[in-house]
């Protein structure tokens, strides 16, 4: 009743017998991803409201990164202009998110280094922005 498929799924053509990459190499890039986005928005933060802790924070962000890629992050310029209350916390609220999107991910990937950071960088986020943080 139905011909059968005589051609390979275009996907096994472009992709050969199986995935390039495994889970953890996967889950490895994403980390690093969420990392830099971090690191570029404490690098905007370090800009509008100079401190020790955020000093600290970018250059554990930055070697974390480099332990993962082998490479020296890029770090973009920090912008200028707004420097209202509303645009910091704002900031510190994408920080709280990409923190929170790093520990889910490093996590997963049992990375226990990435976990402590992204854990940090979320609790001293969440206090920024005078969030609760359960202890769970």
């Amino acid at each position: 009743m139905y011909e059968p498929i005589r051609t390979k799924s275009v996907h096994s053509h472009v992709h050969g017998n199986g995935p390039h990459r495994s889970r953890r190499e996967e889950l490895d890039i994403r980390l690093a991803g969420h990392l830099t986005a971090l690191l570029t928005v404490t690098d905007e933060l370090r800009a509008l409201t100079p401190s020790a802790a955020l000093d600290g924070a970018a250059r554990r962000l930055a070697a974390r990164i480099e332990r993962m890629s082998g490479t020296t992050p890029l770090r973009a310029a920090p912008t200028a202009g707004d420097t209202t209350a509303a645009r910091v916390t704002a900031l510190h609220q994408r920080a709280h998110m990409l923190a929170g999107q790093a520990l889910v991910v490093a996590h997963s990937a049992g990375d226990s280094a990435g976990t402590a950071l992204a854990a940090e960088r979320l609790r001293a986020h969440a206090e920024a922005l005078g969030i609760a943080e359960d202890a769970a």
